[in-house]
């Protein structure tokens, strides 16, 4: 079962994400354009591409499909993992091309290929830091670890080995 702070982290994690209540919904945009939405009645609402659509559809029975090419769901309906790829595929459908881009790119990352971080941090952790613009560790250094483990994918283990490459 999935929670809205899991849904709340999953949107804020890509770039130039922002969060607005109205009337208890919460909604989640990129450069104005709404992608993923919280109702009061714990449904959520997400703006996707019309084959997104049809495929959450086919995959998850109590999906449905809403106006402006969106789906909508009880939250409970998906896990985590569900989530957090259906609402990427609705960031990507709204985001502007400058940044889906990169976020793009991020999602076929492996670990031990992205500039000099290290592979034992996992493919997770490195396709949120090369989503983030994060390839080296270098740059690593100028985040803080409460700021890289707010990146959906990197958790502990991941920042304490940076840590301890970057020494």
């Amino acid at each position: 079962m999935t929670t809205p702070a899991q849904l709340r982290k999953t949107a804020l994690s890509y770039p130039e994400t922002a969060e607005a209540a109205d009337a208890g919904t919460v909604s989640f945009t990129v450069q104005g354009k709404e992608f993923a939405a919280l109702r009061p009645d714990r449904q959520v609402v997400l703006r996707m591409t019309g084959s997104d659509v049809d495929e959450m559809r086919a995959q998850h029975p109590t999906a449905r499909r809403v106006a402006r090419a969106g789906v909508r769901f009880p939250i409970e309906d998906l896990n985590g993992q569900q989530l957090n790829y259906w609402v990427r595929r609705a960031w990507l459908a709204r985001a502007p091309k400058r940044l889906a881009a990169p976020v793009a790119a991020a999602g076929t990352a492996v670990a031990g290929e992205v500039g000099d971080l290290p592979k034992a941090i996992g493919s997770p952790a490195t396709r949120a830091l090369h989503a983030a613009g994060i390839t080296t560790l270098a740059h690593t250094a100028e985040w803080t670890d409460a700021e890289l483990l707010a990146l959906h994918g990197v958790g502990p283990k991941a920042v304490r080995l940076l840590r301890e490459a970057r020494s």
